[in-house]
Formats: structure tokens, C-alpha cells, sequence
């Protein structure tokens, strides 16, 4: 018996391309399916609310989305904007640059702030923390940093850099934050065998944009 994982997913949608009938369709999936949420671009933030009104579907969105460089204040005010328009969950982007410079106080508040901003809403906030561009010792202070910030997810990649999710990192980002926050692993993920094996390694949310694909493989036996 393979198990339902739908639950899990973050249907997304981030082309730069993506049209309004694009993000009403991925809209309608999360709903036929079951999806948790669907994670979209800012700009699209209020079409993904109104199409999914009163489905129980939540709307995640981005923050300082792909590089993580823009300034804090930046970050905050279009973290503001996205809550306005009615999102639930924020995935903002940690500053990588400022993480590798050891500028930890830095990379903390600038987590710290958004979360602020967001847990004013009730709204989750997931930071990524891109794996790829990171040492294994960057992994566990940039997950370290997260947790002290308040953050209620550490998320692996943005699908946007030189890697996605790897069950090594999930594991690791796991075991560094322990049982009180979610893991949430996006990045590469397309079938229902490799969406098993982040769960399995400590993942409690997938960020993909192939969950249609995966939840009928997972109904192949």
C-alpha cells in the first residue's frame, strides 16, 4: 500500500512566465488532489487566494526570491505586501553572500524580521537556505540561525540554483533542527519514489511543481 502523500505538498508554480491561467490551474490541482498549499510569485499572490476560497488550500509565496541579496527592509516590506494580498506561508531566501562572510548576526535578524512580520499574521515562515551553493558546515549554522530567529521551516534549494533537495541534506537540516520545526525539501523533486525518501529522511513539506505526476505514481501499487 502506497502512502497518500499529497498532504505534504507545495504545488508551485515560479516561472517568470507563469500566466494567470497557469496559477488558476495549478489552483485547481491543489484542490482535485488535495495539495496542502500552492506556492506562487508575489504578483500572484491575491489570483491564488480568490481561485481558492474556502478550499482549505493555503497560499505560500517567496520573499527576497532567488538570490536572498536584496536588504532586509526589502524583505520585510514585500513580506508586508504578500500578507496583505493574503498569503499564509512565506519561503524567503536567506543572504547567502552574508552567511559565507560569517556575518551571522546579520543573517539572523534578517530572518528574525520577516518572521516577526509574518507570526503578527499567524502566516508560517520556510527559510531557504540553498544547500548547493553551502558547505556542510554552512548547512548547520545557516539551520542553526533559522531556529534562533524563530523561523517555523528550513527549506533546501529554490529550485532556481545549481542543485535541488538530496536526501543527505534533509537528514542533516533535520537532525540540526530537531523535532519543533518542519523541514521542507523543493528542488528536483518529480516522482513518487524520491518525494518517499525526503519524507522518510525528516521532510514534513515538498515543494514541487510535478505533485500531480507524483500523487498518481504513488497510485501505481
Amino acid at each position: 500500500m502506497k502512502r497518500n502523500i499529497a498532504g505534504y505538498i507545495d504545488h508551485t508554480n515560479l516561472k517568470a512566465y507563469a500566466t494567470g491561467e497557469d496559477i488558476i490551474k495549478l489552483c485547481r490541482e491543489a484542490m482535485e488532489y488535495g495539495f496542502y498549499a500552492v506556492c506562487v510569485n508575489p504578483y500572484r499572490v491575491k489570483l491564488a487566494k480568490e481561485t481558492l476560497k474556502g478550499s482549505g488550500v493555503k497560499v505560500a509565496t517567496v520573499i527576497g526570491f532567488p538570490l536572498g541579496a536584496t536588504p532586509t527592509e526589502v524583505k520585510v516590506f514585500e513580506a508586508r505586501k504578500a500578507l496583505e494580498d493574503g498569503a499564509d506561508e512565506l519561503d524567503m531566501v536567506i543572504n547567502i553572500g552574508a552567511l559565507k562572510d560569517k556575518d551571522y548576526d546579520y543573517v539572523r535578524n534578517d530572518i528574525a524580521e520577516v518572521v516577526k512580520v509574518a507570526h503578527e499574521k499567524n502566516a508560517k515562515v520556510k527559510v531557504i537556505i540553498e544547500t548547493c551553493y553551502l558547505t556542510e558546515e554552512e548547512k548547520v549554522k545557516a539551520c542553526e540561525l533559522a531556529k534562533e530567529a524563530g523561523a517555523d521551516f528550513v527549506k533546501t534549494s529554490t529550485g532556481f540554483g545549481t542543485g535541488g533537495a538530496t536526501v543527505e541534506d534533509v537528514r542533516l537540516m533535520r537532525k540540526v533542527v530537531g523535532e519543533e520545526m518542519g523541514v521542507k525539501a523543493a528542488g528536483g523533486i518529480r516522482t513518487y519514489e524520491q518525494a518517499l525518501a525526503m519524507i522518510e529522511a525528516g521532510a514534513t513539506r515538498l515543494g514541487t511543481s510535478s505533485g500531480v505526476k507524483i500523487v498518481e505514481g504513488a497510485g501505481d501499487g
